[in-house]
């Protein structure tokens, strides 16, 4: 539980890093804090107002010393409780501030939504809802913060849960940050937590061993340190013992006890010499060959980062050598300027360390805010160093609170898809954060998406514009194909019944020429026009017979009537009623809207004339004009809207 006095000590400690203005301005947003805020409690027992000056000293002992990013941490707190305050901090501290509570809340409202925090997609959207790259660096602090003072909690459940958590998310985050030293201690602290016995059992084993350990290291280090004295070396040499979650991994990996694990530790000899390339690589190698002189290399272990400096800038020369007592000892040989790149962040093995490079805008962009921490010691950079990370994907979730990556532009209907073909096939809108949308809604990170379905929907080809996945477009072609099979087989079944009912008989030779003669590659498209009543079947049985006659040599006049011509059969039907207005201003024509396109209002259109079934309008961009046009023209007239 939280000390009252040491509430004040901290407020204390915390004001001293701003200016006598802003120390001012903060004193009159924690005074009207409620007693209610103050004396809140979260599930582990603390106030998170004192929890958040607990993490703003951190910040600045471990991260840096930035005026917005412990303002926006400890304005947050304040904020959380009364979201109205947003504005007021802005006029008071400035826009970069609120910028940063804002991006906080944003995190807060993420991890109500109680999704699965272990995918890539969350540890993604979570970089992604940080409008500024401080909102991510106080989420670590605030993460380490309270795995540091969680030891001795009575709430194990709550505690398992955040330390997964930070051990998922975290970690990585602080790794590609460059927080290495925070991130080996989520990591420690994570097997702490959730493996106590593997981890008491090391760091035992540890303690036990230190004394012999550094003895070990003096008899090692020894006569390198000599015999580097003599060839004039500038030079200093430091051990580095794993970290006990690193020492775990090790032994499962290689699955033996700890006394087998040979690299318990490691030798670093940092030479002292002029910030020159060549001079650096030469001198690195001079020492390599003293050392493996003096103790036998293990070839196999032999790491050449000088030659080929990694893909992110470390570089350093590591070999294995059998040191005193038989022991394999590594050895890491580099300069000070290398050094210094590998301790603040550029080394760190992070592509083969679990924390994969999939060449993502994120992943870059974290790559590009990591040389900016290493660039300025201060970190006085950060304050002006902004996000702008152009996104090239959206993360949004279902109602049930998963979340789902899709690229930018992808709409209602691609989210549609990703969850079940048939809930794409009946898609008839949706709803954004409880919002009504078309299928055409584009998502936005963040976006809750729900899908209303209805029955009666089927896809339609333009639908294929409005997907931005290619999974969705195979999804509907595939439907539209089943569509095209299923009208086909009823157009097949009615002129069967109607060769039936006239007692012809129906020859498959004779079809498939009926059906060349017409210009049709495919005989599904034959049947797909008679479903749509494109093709009258009356037509099609009187040209069937004349290809049947001329197949026989019995070759004779059309059987039917001739048609009336397109203006006498427009005039017959013509009333003076109606909404359109066909050519030669020819209103209350007897029409239907073709089932192909579904025409609506305000759409371009034209009008088509069947021979048995009036006048059928199509929209302009049907996905059958251009067939009518060019295979019927003469059948075609203009049409508009009245």
């Amino acid at each position: 539980m939280d000390n009252w006095t040491d509430i004040k000590t901290d407020i204390a400690t915390v004001a001293a890093y701003f200016s006598a203005d802003d120390d001012a301005k903060l004193r009159r947003y924690f005074e009207s804090m409620s007693d209610d805020v103050l004396s809140r409690r979260d599930a582990f027992g603390f106030n998170p107002f004192h929890m958040s000056l607990k993490t703003a000293i951190m910040f600045v002992d471990e991260i840096g010393n930035m005026r917005e990013a412990l303002l926006g941490l400890l304005l947050y707190t304040i904020c959380k409780e009364r979201p109205e305050k947003v504005k007021d901090i802005e006029s008071d501290f400035g826009s970069e501030v609120a910028r940063i509570v804002r991006g906080l809340t944003k995190i807060s409202d993420l991890a109500r939504k109680n999704t699965s925090v272990e995918t890539d997609n969350f540890r993604n959207l979570l970089v992604t809802f940080a409008e500024d790259v401080r909102v991510v660096l106080i989420a670590i602090a605030d993460r380490i913060t309270l795995l540091r003072n969680i030891v001795d909690t009575k709430n194990t459940e709550a505690r398992e849960a955040v330390t997964r958590e930070a051990s998922f998310l975290y970690a990585p985050l602080a790794h590609k940050l460059g927080l290495y030293n925070i991130k080996k201690e989520i990591e420690d602290f994570s097997l702490q937590y959730l493996e106590p016995e593997p981890y008491n059992h090391i760091k035992s084993k540890l303690q036990e061993s230190e004394e012999e350990r550094n003895k070990y290291i003096q008899r090692f280090v020894k006569p390198i340190e000599a015999k580097l004295l003599m060839g004039g070396f500038k030079f200093h040499i430091k051990a580095r013992t794993k970290s006990i979650y690193s020492i775990w991994q090790k032994m499962k990996k290689q699955k033996c006890e700890f006394e087998k694990v040979y690299d318990l530790f490691a030798i670093r000899v940092i030479l002292d010499t002029e910030d020159n390339e060549k001079q650096e690589k030469m001198q690195c190698w001079q020492v390599y060959s003293m050392v493996t002189d003096m103790y036998q290399p293990n070839p196999k272990r032999l790491r050449d980062w000088l030659s080929k400096p990694k893909d992110n800038g470390y570089e350093s020369l590591h070999t294995t050598v059998l040191g005193p007592e038989q022991k394999w000892v590594e050895v890491q040989i580099r300069t000070e300027r290398m050094d210094d790149i590998a301790e603040h962040g550029l080394a760190a093995h992070w592509r083969y360390k679990g924390v994969k490079e999939s060449g993502t805008g994120i992943e870059n962009w974290l790559a590009n805010i990591r040389g900016a921490l290493e660039s300025n010691d201060n970190l006085q950079l950060m304050d002006k160093f902004q996000m702008g990370l152009e996104e090239d994907e959206v993360y949004v979730f279902t109602p049930k609170g998963d979340l789902i990556k899709f690229q930018k532009g992808a709409t209602i209907l691609d989210f549609a898809y990703r969850i079940h073909s048939n809930v794409g096939d009946h898609c008839g809108g949706g709803k954004i954060n409880g919002r009504i949308v078309t299928i055409r809604q584009e998502l936005h990170s963040g976006d809750e998406v729900e899908i209303i379905t209805n029955n009666n929907q089927s896809p339609k080809r333009d639908w294929l514009k409005i997907v931005k996945s290619s999974r969705a477009k195979a999804k509907i072609r595939l439907a539209l194909k089943e569509q095209e099979l299923r009208q086909a087989a009823m157009a097949k079944e009615l002129l069967e019944r109607r060769f039936k009912n006239r007692k012809i008989e129906l020859e498959e030779s004779v079809i498939n020429k009926l059906v060349k003669k017409l210009g049709y590659k495919e005989i599904t498209l034959f049947f797909k026009d008679i479903a749509d009543e494109v093709l009258d079947v009356n037509i099609v049985i009187d040209k069937y017979l004349e290809v049947q006659a001329e197949a026989n040599g019995t070759l004779r006049q059309t059987t039917h009537q001739d048609v009336e011509s397109i203006e006498e059969f427009v005039e017959k039907r013509t009333n003076e009623e109606g909404e359109l207005i066909i050519e030669r201003n020819l209103v209350g024509v007897d029409y239907q809207f073709a089932k192909c396109c579904n025409p609506q209002k305000g759409d371009e259109i034209f009008a088509f004339v069947t021979i048995s079934g009036g006048i059928k309008i199509h929209k302009k961009n049907c996905p059958n004009a251009h067939d009518l046009q060019s295979r019927f023209g003469y059948r075609i007239l203009k049409a508009r809207w009245k």
